[in-house]
This record gives C-alpha cells, sequence and structure tokens, in this order.
C-alpha cells in the first residue's frame, strides 16, 4: 500500500505545481519558462514528493498521524 499511496502523493504534487503556474501566468503573466523546462521541474517534484511520502510513511504511520 506505500508505494501506491507515494505514487498518489507525486501525482498530487505535480498537479498541484501546474495549476498553481498556471494560474501565475494568467493573473501576473508570463515567467520566461518554456512548456519542456516546466514539465521537467514538475516531474521532478513529483519524484521528490513520490520518494519523500515512501520513505516518511512508515515513520508517520507508526506515531499514528496517517
Amino acid at each position: 500500500m506505500g508505494l501506491r499511496s507515494a505514487a498518489v502523493w507525486g501525482v498530487i504534487s505535480v498537479l498541484s505545481f501546474l495549476v498553481l503556474l498556471q494560474g501565475f501566468r494568467l493573473f501576473v503573466g508570463p515567467i520566461g519558462i518554456g512548456l519542456v523546462p516546466t514539465v521537467g521541474i514538475a516531474f521532478a517534484l513529483g519524484g521528490f514528493v513520490t520518494v519523500l511520502s515512501f520513505v516518511l510513511e512508515p515513520r508517520l504511520t507508526a506515531k499514528g498521524r496517517s
């Protein structure tokens, strides 16, 4: 169950980053980063969050926080 949960948190982080960036571009203006670097940053963030949540989930579960 831990890997599936971690993957879901990774997907949530990717989508959240892309939505926040789109909102920033909509209300403030362009930021000078193209589509490919944006997607690269989003997937790097998603990978980081996936690994972090996979590593920390047992610890949080042991403390009764999840």
